[in-house]
């Protein structure tokens, strides 16, 4: 392996490291420490106030929470990158909206490094993920 490729696949292994880990903590930390109700009663108020309809926001935020739990915890060996980043994506448009729909001018100090590094791993070619368990069981 020449050197170039060897700095991209590290560059594409601390990126997907570093995102599973934010997304794990996150996911973690709304399953398990502030629990669905705990982020429930913060973001439900202003959505219903907005008109989202309240019998969807424990089901959205138990969906999104598991989402970026599993995903962290998948992007951390590399298993299945491609479906987990697409659905991590989604997930993320899914977040905007709602914090674009709660409060207008949210702040994106949280939300933007995910989106950046969630890029990054998009296009980055697969060829470059080689220090992962899709290379290793040759899954792409």
């Amino acid at each position: 392996m020449n050197q170039i490729l060897e700095w991209e696949a590290f560059a594409v292994l601390l990126s997907r490291i570093l995102l599973g880990v934010l997304f794990l903590f996150q996911g973690y930390d709304k399953l398990f420490k502030f629990k669905i109700s705990g982020v429930e009663s913060v973001y439900k108020p202003e959505l219903v106030r907005r008109g989202i309809p309240g019998l969807l926001i424990k089901p959205s935020i138990f969906i999104s929470s598991w989402i970026e739990f599993l995903g962290g915890i998948l992007l951390l060996p590399g298993l299945f990158m491609q479906p987990v980043l697409a659905i991590l994506g989604l997930n993320l448009i899914g977040a905007a909206i709602a914090f674009s729909i709660a409060r207008p001018m949210w702040d994106m100090q949280y939300f933007f490094p995910r989106f950046a590094l969630l890029i990054f791993l998009m296009i980055a070619p697969i060829s470059w993920n080689i220090y992962s368990l899709d290379y290793y069981f040759n899954i792409y």
